[in-house]
């Protein structure tokens, strides 16, 4: 059976979850992701919400997605692409699970406010630009997490 490689199943994840981990043949976990991801998007509206996003009807967007539902959605989708990245071919970084979780954290904060200050770019388009801060900042605190953990191990004091 031929290895995936971290990017493929990275980009196999962005475009649905569960496709990382058919890939890396961990076909429970796959399933398991294809299902929570089809459960959460069905009850929330999310395929419309889109739709309604990508045709400019940002009112309609806000008005039909269930948010209750959608909050599951970023904490399943950046995991499943985590995981994906993680049991794939490669070296896998020191730390390496920082920048999806701050991803995570930031799109569902996105999600929260995109009733509020959304209200030009709605429940999709937030969620989806926080992505970009929250994937930097987690990177930025990877790095310092990293730089602390060296000097310890310098020092003599941990790890």
């Amino acid at each position: 059976m031929n290895k995936t490689y971290k990017l493929e199943a990275i980009l196999w994840s962005i475009a649905f979850p569960g496709f990382g981990q058919l890939l890396n043949g961990h076909l429970l976990k796959g399933v398991m992701f294809i299902l929570l991801e089809f459960i959460i998007n069905v009850n929330s509206l999310f395929n419309q919400a889109i739709m309604f996003s990508f045709l400019g009807k940002i009112n309609d967007a806000a008005r039909v997605v269930d948010y209750q539902w959608l909050m599951f959605y970023p904490c399943v989708y950046m995991f499943a692409m985590y995981d994906a990245y993680k049991y794939a071919e490669g070296e896998n970084p020191r730390l390496s699970f920082v920048p999806f979780a701050f991803g995570a954290y930031f799109v569902t904060v996105g999600l929260m406010y995109s009733p509020k200050f959304g209200i030009l770019i709605g429940p999709i388009w937030l969620p989806m630009l926080s992505l970009i801060p929250g994937l930097g900042i987690g990177f930025i605190i990877r790095y310092i997490l990293i730089k602390i953990t060296l000097k310890d191990d310098y020092s003599g004091r941990s790890s």
